[in-house]
Formats: structure tokens, sequence, C-alpha cells
């Protein structure tokens, strides 16, 4: 039975924005199991762990009463349920804001100017909370969709919705005010389970493969050639994690240079690397980095 076969289970998105990143984490992980959007139950073949697709709505619940281990959620899913969880780790993927939106006619100038409106959303207990955190009384609508036409409907006079691009907001007269919430994915843990030696294990396990992945997203490995005397300088021109790693060559003179660099400033520094004395510059990707 799937309750109680005794291996780790995480529930993920079943169908939506953080779908694809999820099931992309867990193969970088080097887990393997077969996944569609279909089946609500997928197996790993080479690890003890249960993969379950669900509504994202229901994860932080499913995590807190048990039925899952872990779970990978949004954050402004999370804040809003109020779940009684553990958060392990922000996933870096699946940003978006929780905004306050106003009509693009609007004479709103300051969040002040909110008091006495009413504010449409499905984010409730957020809103509610910035709201009190800023001091402003205004009236929450609660919705359960079609957030962005409530204006339009005189049903309120603000929205709070998450806004990715902007481009719904705009195509329905609106335009964003004042952010309430930067959210990303987040993996969450139910506190039984890490109380459970079995299970505490096994997520630890799993813990250092999901960090591994995160350490080595934009980097890349970096190999070259180079005369020994250029050292000095190529050691002040590489931004290594440590030390670059430095091995003779069987050409007398000649060392190879190994390091790790962020993708995003690699051009810049093998410019300056091959003006330096480098040759021979390889760059290959990096699956995992454990530290």
């Amino acid at each position: 039975m799937l309750a109680t076969n005794g291996r780790l289970k995480i529930v993920i998105q079943r169908s939506g924005r953080l779908t694809e990143d999820s099931v992309a984490l867990l193969r970088a992980c080097g887990l393997s199991f077969e996944f569609s959007t279909q089946s609500l139950y997928s197996p790993c073949r080479n690890f003890d762990l249960d993969i379950l697709a669900i509504r994202d709505d229901d994860i932080p619940e499913y995590v807190q009463d048990g039925v899952a281990d872990l779970g990978i959620v949004g954050e402004n899913i999370l804040r809003e349920k109020k779940a009684s969880v553990r958060q392990l780790s922000a996933l870096g993927f699946g940003s978006c804001k929780l905004m306050l939106a106003i009509p693009q006619r609007s004479t709103y100038r300051d969040l002040r100017d909110l008091n006495g409106k009413r504010i449409g959303t499905t984010y409730p207990n957020t809103l509610k909370a910035f709201l009190a955190d800023h001091r402003i009384k205004a009236e929450i609508i609660k919705l359960s969709g079609s957030v962005e036409l409530a204006p339009s409907l005189d049903v309120a006079d603000a929205i709070c919705d998450i806004i990715s691009t902007g481009t719904t907001a705009r195509m329905n007269g609106l335009r964003p005010f004042v952010p309430v919430l930067e959210s990303q994915a987040m993996l969450i843990a139910n506190k039984r389970s890490l109380a459970t030696q079995k299970k505490a294990r096994l997520i630890d396990r799993l813990m250092i493969r999901i960090r591994g992945c995160q350490e080595a997203r934009g980097k890349r490995y970096l190999m070259m050639n180079a005369p020994a005397h250029a050292l000095a300088r190529l050691q002040r021109i590489i931004p290594s994690l440590k030390s670059p790693t430095i091995v003779p060559l069987a050409q007398t003179g000649m060392v190879a240079v190994h390091s790790v660099v962020a993708e995003d400033v690699f051009w810049d520094v093998m410019e300056k690397l091959k003006a330096a004395g480098a040759s021979d510059i390889i760059v290959v990707p990096i699956e995992t980095i454990i530290r």
C-alpha cells in the first residue's frame, strides 16, 4: 500500500508554473522515474522515493498532515495556507511577485490611498497581514478566480494577485502598484518525518543531492594551459570557488590550471585570461558540486 510502504514521499505541482522545474530538479539529482501530468504517482527506481503530483494549493496541507514527507511549493501558497511545516530550502526557480494592482486610470499614488477601499484577491490571509503591517484598513474581497476582472466589474477598487510580466494586468486595464510578496519555489518538510530516524536519513541523502545541484547552477568548469610565470596574473583574474588547481605539464615551464567560474562572467574572464597568456581554454558544464 502506497501510504505504508516506508518510502519517502514528495509532493509536487501536478500541472502548472512549477511542474517542469520541479521535475527537472529531481532528475538532476540522479533520480530515475517516469512522470506524466496524467499520473498521480511516480515511483523512483533508484531511490526510496515516491513522487506524488497534486494541486499546488493542497501541497502545504499534505506535508503538514504527514501524507507526504516533503513538498515543492511556491512561497506564495505556503504563506497563504499558514501550514505548520519546516522550510528546508529556497530552490531558485518559480520566481514571481504578489502585487497590488490598480486601474490604469486610477488617481491612487500611495498605499495609504487604499484606506477604506475594496481589494479583491485569492490571497486573503497574506493580504490581511500585509495591510496590518502597513496600518491600512481596507475591505478584503475574497475571490476564487478571474481576479483581474474585479475592478472593471465594480467588485473591487484594486486587486492583489500574482504578476509575472504584467501583461495580463495591462490587458485588463490594470497596472502594478505595490509589491506584497516576492515568491519562489520552496522545499518543505513534515516535522514528524524530520524527527523519524529512517525518514530523516533519507531526507538528508536527498538534500545532499539537491544542494549539490543548487551549488552547480550557473557555474562552469574551466581548464586551460599557461606558462608558469603567468600564474600570478591568472590567479588574480580567476574568480575561483577557492584557489585554482595547478597541475605541471610535461612541457617544461607550462602548467594546467583548473577552476570554477560563474557563467555570467565567463566571457569577460576568458578574454582577460587569454590576454594574460592562457591557451587551450576548455569550458564544460557542471552537474553537481558537493562541499
